[in-house]
This record gives structure tokens, sequence and C-alpha cells, in this order.
């Protein structure tokens, strides 16, 4: 069989999955200023949206927002909420933190400058080397794709070497380099031994697609495999420590600390995607916790404390092959913008006060096990997976998972019952895996929204009911 040419593009074997679905416009209720937007938004946007991610599938179109405020979020049509998603996890202060407002004011006064260094960049780089294990070097960018982008460009710039390797259900962002296997259903998956390398979007080039091997995660078996047959090819592995993104999954005891091993005895690089896993039970990230030093780091969501802010952090010699110092060009504009810089340097200052995290995370278990108790009173079979104050429901789940396949089959109909449920009970959840609390929220806030989520998982298990009648 001839090879494809590198110039093909690949299509994606199924749409963005959020687009496949309806709204339920008797579960959310009437939202006439919001409808009046998302018809107008149409006609300037594709599907109305600036991202495909905000297309809510409970609503058929965004959820806009009029603005926010700490733990809660207000719609157009003067709805409020208590916000359970938190942007994604970027905002783990919570909306308008008194502390990221006087940082942004501050950018105003100098200029809102762009373009230029000035001295709050190498101030920021300085107090993510004194709390981050793997952080000797680091340059910042604005999105986490970009950032995990350009770790991947660091990580064959330094071994000289092409191939990447990647996890199923480990999301990486968008880029064409590492836009693969996020979430495919198990026949689009294939072999659970060799996964298919699915991409994401279409338009992405079969080069890129040959350029990455998909493996299964926690399968310290799959990585040596790969390593026999490539071990001279592979510049780095890359991973979630935490999979967050394919619903909150743990490393088996072990593993983490195999794979580092193995990828060095090979002179391939360790990348920890710590997008998500950073920041949200200290200030070290998910590799100060289990205590497992990778080559390179991505930080991001919470850096900026709701702004657009990112990172890649690693050790000094590879990182030294950035330029101007080597020869892989990481540049831009609008890196390290004077905002979000100086509002990650608030946001350090926050997260370092003594009572930040232990009070964050006694929150995060009381509410935690309060909602794996909502669910099981009122029958609805959901898991709840936490890591800090980050959660993800799983529906029709009861095992804990140990890889992608094992959440692979979740119940996602009626999940998207539950969240249109959970808007209109005044709870905003966003149909993906993970969810999360700030430090914004209180116990009366979250004692509040776990009697709503009640109400919206009664709801949901009413709706079976009447169907099941039918």
């Amino acid at each position: 069989m001839s090879r494809q040419p590198s110039t093909q593009l690949i299509e994606p074997l199924v749409r963005w999955p959020v687009l496949d679905h309806h709204p339920d416009e008797a579960v959310v209720g009437a939202s006439p200023i919001a409808d009046e937007l998302a018809a107008a938004a149409r006609q300037w946007m594709p599907g109305g949206v600036s991202a495909a991610a905000r297309m809510h599938p409970s609503l058929g179109r965004a959820f806009f927002t009029a603005r926010g405020q700490g733990a809660r979020v207000w719609d157009v049509d003067g709805r409020g909420y208590i916000d359970l998603e938190t942007s994604f996890g970027a905002s783990l202060l919570g909306h308008g933190h008194p502390a990221v407002r006087a940082a942004v004011e501050r950018a105003l006064d100098l200029g809102i400058l762009c373009g230029h260094d000035t001295p709050y960049q190498a101030e920021l780089a300085h107090a993510l080397v004194e709390r981050i294990p793997s952080a000797e070097l680091v340059r910042f960018t604005g999105s986490g794709t970009e950032t995990v982008w350009h770790a991947a460009r660091i990580a064959r710039a330094f071994t000289g070497r092409e191939l990447l390797v990647k996890f199923e259900g480990h999301f990486h962002g968008f880029s064409d380099t590492l836009g693969f296997s996020f979430w495919p259903s198990a026949e689009q998956a294939g072999d659970p031994s060799r996964p298919n390398v699915r991409p994401e979007s279409a338009g992405i080039l079969v080069a890129d697609r040959d350029a990455v091997r998909v493996l299964p995660w926690n399968d310290l078996s799959a990585l040596e495999r790969a390593f026999e047959l490539e071990g001279d090819r592979i510049a780095a592995v890359v991973m979630e420590p935490i999979n967050i993104d394919s619903g909150t999954i743990f490393p088996l005891p072990g593993y983490l600390e195999a794979v580092r091993r193995l990828a060095h005895a090979h002179g391939a690089l360790l990348i920890f995607d710590e997008i998500l896993s950073g920041f949200r039970t200290n200030a070290g990230g998910a590799q100060a916790e289990l205590a497992v030093t990778p080559d390179l780091t991505t930080i991001g969501k919470a850096l900026g404390g709701g702004l657009a802010l990112s990172a890649v952090v690693g050790r000094r010699d590879v990182m030294s092959v950035v330029a101007p110092l080597g020869p892989a060009v990481h540049s831009g504009t609008f890196m390290a913008h004077l905002l979000p810089v100086l509002a990650g340097l608030a946001f350090m200052d926050v997260i370092a006060e003594p009572d930040f995290y232990p009070g964050l995370l006694q929150r995060a278990a009381r509410f935690g096990d309060a909602l794996t108790g909502v669910f099981r009173d009122t029958g609805l079979l959901v898991r709840v997976q936490r890591y800090g104050p980050r959660f993800s429901l799983l529906f029709g789940i009861e095992a804990e998972p140990r890889r992608y396949r094992d959440i692979a089959t979740a119940d996602r109909a009626t999940e998207r019952r539950f969240y249109g449920h959970a808007l209109a009970e005044g709870v905003y959840l966003h149909y993906g895996w993970h969810h999360g609390i700030s430090a914004a929220h209180s116990d009366a806030d979250l004692d509040d929204a776990l009697e709503r989520l009640r109400r919206a998982a009664r709801r949901t298990v009413n709706d079976a009911g009447r169907e099941s009648s039918r």
C-alpha cells in the first residue's frame, strides 16, 4: 500500500461533538434576549460562537453572560447562576478578584504595553521558578494550545527527533501538532492496545498525524513496545499527569516514575501538560504533589487570574534551545502582555497566602462528598471524580476509571439533560468532562448549589421515568 502524500488533509471522523445536539427548550426555559443575540451572532460568526466549545448543547447556542462576580454569573436575560464551570478552570480566584482588578488598573496606568519587555515578566518567571519543580527557565504565551505546541517544538529541537507520543483521552489544545485522539468513541478509537491516531479537526495534514503515536494511558507495556520499535525517533512523551480532560483519571502508582525512567533511557523528554492540573492543590502543580519532575511543563488557565496567560517552563539545558539562545523560535507581539503578566503576579501573591489552599481544598472535599451523596440519594448514576477544586461528573459510570476507554461509554444524553436542568435551577455547568469551584465559593454558595443540583438530579430521574413508561 502506497503512503499517502504529506500534503493530504485529514478529515475528522465526527464533527465537534457539542454541535450534534439540539436545545432542550422545555428544560431550560425561554430566553428572549439570548435567543435574539444568538440569531444575530450567527450572521457574523460561525455557529454564532467565538469558540466551538462555547456552544452549550442544552441551549443549542452560547450561554450569553452579562457579568460575573465572585462565585456567580448572570445571563443577558437577568438570571443569576452559581458558577461551577469557572471559565473552564481559568477563574480559580473567582470572577473579578480585587487583586486582579488592581493589577489590571495598574497596567492601564502604565500604558497597556504590548511588544515590550518590562521589569514584570522576569519577576513572574522568577516566581514560577521558585515554585514549580521542573522550572529553571520560563517563556510566556497566551493560550494553552500554543504553549503545548511550543513545548513540542522545543523538545524536537533539543533532541533532534521527530516523533511525539501522546495518550488517548489527553487534551493538549487544537494545534495540528497534538490535535489527536481527545475524545473518540470506542469504534473510532480502534484497538485498545493500538489506538487510532484520530484527528480532532479537519484540515490537519497526514504528515502531522504521521509524527504522532497515540497510546493507552496507565499501560506501561504499551509505551515500552513503542520505544522498542521507534525509541531512537521519539522526541518526547506528552501527557496530563492527571487526565482531567477525560474525567479526572489518576495515574497508577509508580506509572509516572516508570514513564520518566523509560523516556530518559531512550534519550526522550517527558512533558507534563499542567494547563488544568497546575495550581489546583498547591503552587507547584501536580508534579509537586506526585513528586515526579518532568523535563518540560506547560501551565496556564488559572495563571492569569482570568486573563490569557500561559507558559512553558523546563530544564535550563532544554529551554536553552529557545531563541535567541538557540534555534527554536518563540516570539510574538502579544507574548507576555503587560495586563496578564501583572494579573499573574497578583495571582501568585494570592495563592501564596497561608490559608488559601487549606480553605479551598477543605471546601472542595466537602462539596465533592456531598455531591456524591446527592446523586446516590436521588438514584442518578453519576461518579464524581475530583482533583482539588476540579471535578468530573461521569454519568452511567460506577467503577473508578483507569484509562480513557473506561469513560468512553458514559451516558452523554443523560448528562446533557442534567446540565439543562442545572441551568434551570440556577447552576451553571457546561458540557464537558470537568468543572470546578473557585476560591470565591463560600460554604453557603456550595450548600445552595447542592440543593439546586439535588432538584436538577430529581428532574433528570423523572425524565427517564417518563421516557421508560412510553
